[in-house]
């Protein structure tokens, strides 16, 4: 099975590079990075409340440094992965942002398929960034099939497998 939207090889994080592994997620970008990301999810989603926007890129911030901390394969939900497409296309930012959390966390997106989402791969995903110390908003990690908050991305992360690839692979 294909992962759906998943990390590849990463280069390893330059010498004397710190991984950061923040209790609190919105710390990982200045308030003018956080808003241009917060702005891209705008507007990939017109009509979405600002509020939601700010909710999504928190969330996906606490699963990077959670995906990026640990070996165990984790998947974002449809709604945290808009926030992931956004915040890739700052490219330079997500770069950085990447090797402060240790490696370069690559995204291989996949088409979506329910037969291959699980809303159990969500939920340790969910369990796995809470027990990194991260706060997780639920109303944005709902179920594949769940449309509570309703996103433009059209890739799906599929199960433990592997959806995402960090280099260097962390130990654990």
């Amino acid at each position: 099975m294909t992962a759906a939207c998943t990390t590849g090889p990463q280069k390893p994080p330059p010498p004397g590079a710190l991984a950061l592994r923040p209790t609190n997620p919105r710390a990982l970008l200045s308030d003018a990075d956080f808003n241009a990301v917060m702005h891209t999810v705008l507007d990939n989603n017109p009509g979405m409340e600002p509020g939601i926007a700010g909710r999504i890129v928190v969330d996906v911030l606490a699963f990077l440094a959670t995906a990026a901390a640990t070996a165990e394969p984790l998947v974002p939900s449809r709604v945290v992965d808009e926030g992931w497409h956004a915040l890739i296309l700052h490219t330079s930012l997500y770069q950085s942002l990447c090797a402060r959390l240790g490696g370069f966390i690559h995204h291989v997106p996949e088409r979506p398929d329910p037969g291959q989402r699980s809303h159990d791969d969500i939920e340790r995903t969910v369990a796995a960034i809470e027990a990194a110390g991260h706060p997780v908003d639920r109303d944005l990690w709902r179920g594949p099939e769940d449309s509570v908050v309703p996103v433009a991305a059209n890739c799906q992360h599929s199960g433990p497998e592997g959806p995402i690839v960090i280099i260097p692979k962390p130990k654990g």
